[in-house]
């Protein structure tokens, strides 16, 4: 079977979106800042098990210039923190990331495989927060998403 598709495409603030869903796998979002964004994301396959890698396409619009962008990632399961990453992608030297100076206005479009899907997610459900900020004191959000991931059944 095919592989499926997730999608946020200018969505309003708030508003929730089912992403995809497959016999092992339930994915949504909120963005959980109080503006509209023009942002979509797909990933594939919609599904854990037995994926070593997932196909990630990111395009988005930003409303300010990226020229430092620091990102915030948290992961609970079960009510408890287990994730909790943060990294400076863009500060303005030496960057690598093709967001790095996206302009405020200008089309960002990229792909890039996510390899964290090799860890074997047990049976429950996720809730990730990954926030973005255009300074290092976490001031000036750029985006906040908030996932709920369903995992319905244990991949051991």
């Amino acid at each position: 079977m095919f592989g499926l598709f997730f999608f946020f495409i200018l969505l309003t603030p708030g508003a929730g979106e089912f992403l995809c869903t497959s016999s092992d796998l339930e994915m949504s979002y909120t963005f959980c800042d109080s503006a509209a964004h023009a942002f979509t994301f797909n990933v594939t396959p919609c599904s854990i098990m037995n994926t070593s890698i997932w196909n990630a396409t990111v395009t988005w619009i930003p409303r300010s210039d990226i020229s430092f962008f620091k990102t915030v990632f948290n992961v609970w399961y079960d009510g408890a923190n287990v994730l909790h990453w943060k990294e400076v992608l863009c500060s303005g030297a030496d960057d690598e990331y093709s967001v790095c100076g996206t302009l405020k206005g200008e089309t960002f479009e990229t792909s890039f495989d996510i390899k964290g899907a090799r860890i074997k997610f047990p049976k429950g459900t996720y809730n990730i927060l990954l926030q973005a900020f255009s300074d290092n004191s976490e001031n000036s959000i750029v985006m906040c998403l908030n996932f709920t991931m369903i995992v319905k059944q244990d991949a051991y």
